[in-house]
């Protein structure tokens, strides 16, 4: 059974933007190879940190939304904290929306 996941993830502001596409290309091919589906990749762009990392006030921020397996972060995870180019990462599991029923409405004659 497949769950849906939220990455955030921060990369080095020195990077180049050709070095930036190169990373988030690498990164969806993991999720690719681990099985994952409807993944949609939003480039939020150069944004100031709230506290400094690694010595960097700034960082290039990318959203990642997927459906996979819960055994299949691991090895996208381990591919960051392995990497120079990621300072951050965060995975979340997203709940489905719980699906409400109406309450029957009774109708005076």
């Amino acid at each position: 059974m497949s769950d849906h996941y939220e990455m955030m993830y921060i990369l080095r502001p020195d990077l180049g933007e050709e070095p930036v596409d190169q990373a988030i290309a690498k990164y969806e091919n993991i999720l690719r190879e681990q099985g994952a589906e409807d993944i949609e990749i939003q480039h939020r762009g150069r944004r100031r940190l709230a506290y400094e990392i690694k010595r960097q006030r700034e960082g290039i921020y990318v959203q990642m939304n997927y459906k996979a397996p819960g055994a299949h972060v691991a090895p996208l995870e381990r591919a960051m904290r392995l990497s120079e180019e990621v300072m951050r990462y965060l995975t979340l599991k997203v709940e489905a929306p719980a699906v409400e029923t109406p309450e029957p409405v009774e109708v005076e004659a």
